[in-house]
């Protein structure tokens, strides 16, 4: 390779890793365009660009890309590898699951995946596939489908809806009662027009308290958005207090954001949080048990 040649592309591999490391630790969601770079350019994605371009570097710069990816690696298995001890469920205690289905699954295959029947289940993007012979298979327990928009509610104790809050640019939230709890069906527009701070106001109208409470649902944001601040100081995120492995739930079990997440009012205690990967939707299924209160 001309020695011009690596020079231009050593000075091109500068201005392009500069770049999106400004992207992820400095602009970030600083703007709303910015805040799409932001969600494209997650650390897994920065680490393997930087790594394919030191295949046309030369030995001395390409020490550097590998160093740097090392390093990236690093930060990035400090935030999203999580290590907890779990507490297993007892006959008593409440497994929920939340899933965003990708318009083709249902309850039916939650029973598979999870190889169980989970005691509250919310998923997203479902159209109601195969919901009425779930239904004649489980006639004992109860099922919602909202009429226009694609969310189902599963329990095994009856289903009080509460209160739907829906926006004009898709972000809504299904609040819901059963077990004696709150629950927040949740599932923020993912359209690259529409800012995610929409979703997370249409989130703070629906929430009656802090209390008592479990939101669960599709947020299109990582867990390191600063939109979810108001969450985080009133919730814990079941992942990162019991969760083991990578916190991502997508893209096809490839742990590249964490847009899916339950999170649980500080008065509860979780004792669980799994992580199951599919194939059969770009985002894998969680599941939480809770001691019941």
């Amino acid at each position: 390779m001309p020695k011009v040649f690596r020079l231009v592309f050593s000075i091109v591999n500068a201005v392009i890793i500069i770049g999106l490391i400004a992207i992820h630790f400095v602009v970030k969601e600083h703007t709303f365009q910015s805040s799409l770079l932001y969600y494209t350019f997650p650390l897994p994605v920065i680490i393997s660009i930087i790594l394919v371009l030191s295949i046309f570097l030369s030995k001395r710069f390409r020490k550097f890309n590998l160093l740097l990816s090392a390093i990236l690696l690093a930060v990035w298995l400090s935030r999203s590898f999580k290590v907890n001890f779990t507490k297993d469920g007892g006959e008593h205690d409440l497994e929920v699951v939340f899933w965003n289905t990708s318009h083709e699954k249902g309850f039916k295959d939650v029973f598979e995946e999870t190889e169980s029947v989970p005691d509250v289940i919310v998923l997203v993007e479902y159209k109601g596939n195969n919901l009425e012979e779930v239904k004649a298979k489980y006639p004992s327990y109860h099922f919602y489908k909202h009429p226009s928009k694609e969310i189902g509610i599963f329990s095994k104790d009856k289903i009080i809806i509460r209160n739907t809050t829906l926006r004009n640019f898709s972000s809504y939230v299904i609040h819901f009662e059963t077990f004696g709890l709150d629950f927040y069906a949740v599932d923020i527009a993912g359209s690259i027009d529409v800012p995610r701070k929409w979703g997370v106001d249409v989130i703070e109208e629906a929430l009656t308290d802090y209390n008592n409470a479990v939101l669960m649902g599709d947020f299109n944001m990582p867990f390191e958005s600063k939109y979810l601040k108001p969450i985080k100081q009133n919730f814990n995120h079941a992942f990162n207090e019991k969760g083991n492995g990578f916190r991502e739930t997508w893209f096809w079990n490839i742990p590249l954001l964490s847009l899916d997440h339950i999170w649980v009012s500080r008065d509860l205690e979780i004792l669980k949080t799994e992580k199951i990967s599919t194939w059969k939707s770009d985002h894998a299924i969680l599941r939480t048990t809770l001691n019941k209160p």
